[in-house]
């Protein structure tokens, strides 16, 4: 592998140290980003755009803008293809879904090493190394509830900080991607998941509310490509990762969840391999060979509302065994709380993302009822 254009060794240490000089030769050798990002949790001190880690690969550039954050660009000079699309791919949103990290390390790896040419803009992201490193969803705040300046109404935390990060890596990303184009760019952000529970359909993905504007198929038919074809269409403003994109960008974006949680080393890679056989060949710029939509090849719900905790009384009647996109009767009695019941009242009502634990005023329960496109 030939990458020019490398910091040499004495540049890095006045940007970031000896340690980090050493993890970034390494990782230049191995393209190991979850090593890289795990390493320097807290990030690592850069003196501005001019002294960012970046390296050519074939026909496009690759800089590090901060501990899991990685954006390639393509030379538009030398390709054939003009970038008409800016794509995110994160994962590690919570620490402990460990699949969706290797499914963007798969990616990291192959650009290093130049086995596949990034014909788009992509930025990946590994979004919450402090909980990768400790194995768990988050430190002190779920992190998939910061977005959409939500994480300025909590106390000081690693998760109030790098939901701001991430949120302006993502702006400066989508408004660059904007600005540098003489044609029109289209948007996307696919944020990768696993589930705690089991669920009903192993794959789903939640579609982020879209208001006024209608669900697109052409999407739809990409993720059953990727292998998820049970969609849950979103019912209003979220504080999700997936709804800051499109909400603020247009973007094309889904929260996808890909089974259930597992640590690293564990995971069944050639249980992905469609999604990153796609996602790669999207980056790339390659021939996306899609069904039309119908909606016989989709497991499609639409969510009727929260069941919220409101205090300490709070009691869940769903066993914790009880899988995403359980149905109920009628009438069934799932919560209870000061003086306040949630009983079913609709057929094929279901569940998804059960969890008492939650704390006061946040979601326990989705529920959910099958749904059909015209």
């Amino acid at each position: 592998m030939q990458n020019d254009n490398t910091l040499t060794s004495k540049e890095l240490t006045d940007i970031t140290g000896n340690d980090f000089s050493q993890a970034y030769e390494q990782f230049l050798k191995q393209g190991d980003f979850i090593s890289l990002t795990r390493q320097f949790e807290q990030g690592f001190a850069q003196t501005g755009r001019d002294n960012q880690l970046s390296f050519n690969v074939k026909k496009a550039k690759v800089s590090i803008l901060d501990t899991g954050i990685l954006l390639v660009e393509p030379e538009n000079s030398t390709t054939s293809v003009k970038p008409s699309k800016s794509i995110v791919i994160s994962s590690a949103i919570h620490g402990n879904e460990t699949a969706p990290i290797e499914i963007v390390q798969q990616l990291i790896s192959d650009i290093v090493a130049q086995n596949i040419q990034v014909k788009h803009r992509t930025l990946f992201i590994m979004g919450n190394p402090v909980a990768m490193n400790i194995a768990k969803r988050f430190q002190t705040e779920n992190l998939n509830r910061l977005f959409c300046g939500k994480h300025k109404d909590i106390a000081p935390c690693f998760e109030k900080d790098r939901a701001e990060k991430l949120e302006t890596y993502v702006s400066d990303f989508f408004n660059a991607g904007t600005d540098s184009s003489d044609s029109d760019v289209t948007n996307y952000h696919y944020d990768l998941h696993t589930a705690i529970r089991n669920s009903k359909h192993e794959k789903f993905a939640i579609y982020p509310y879209q208001g006024d504007k209608p669900w697109d198929k052409e999407q739809l038919s990409f993720m059953a490509a990727c292998g998820v074809n049970t969609i849950l269409f979103g019912h209003g403003p979220t504080g999700t990762f997936s709804y800051y994109s499109s909400a603020n960008f247009a973007a094309h974006a889904f929260t996808v969840e890909l089974g259930k949680v597992r640590p690293f080393g564990e995971n069944n890679m050639a249980n992905f391999s469609a999604m990153t056989e796609k996602l790669t060949a999207l980056i790339c710029d390659e021939e996306l060979l899609l069904n039309s939509f119908d909606n016989k090849d989709f497991n499609l719900y639409t969510a009727l509302g929260d069941i919220t905790k409101v205090s300490d009384n709070f009691k869940l009647f769903i066993d914790d065994a009880a899988s995403n996109f359980t149905d109920y009767p009628v009438d069934t009695l799932l919560s209870t709380d000061t003086g306040e019941e949630y009983r079913t009242t609709q057929p094929g009502e279901s569940i998804v993302f059960p969890n008492a634990k939650v704390g006061n005023g946040q979601r326990a329960v989705l529920m959910v009822v099958p749904t059909t496109l015209s």
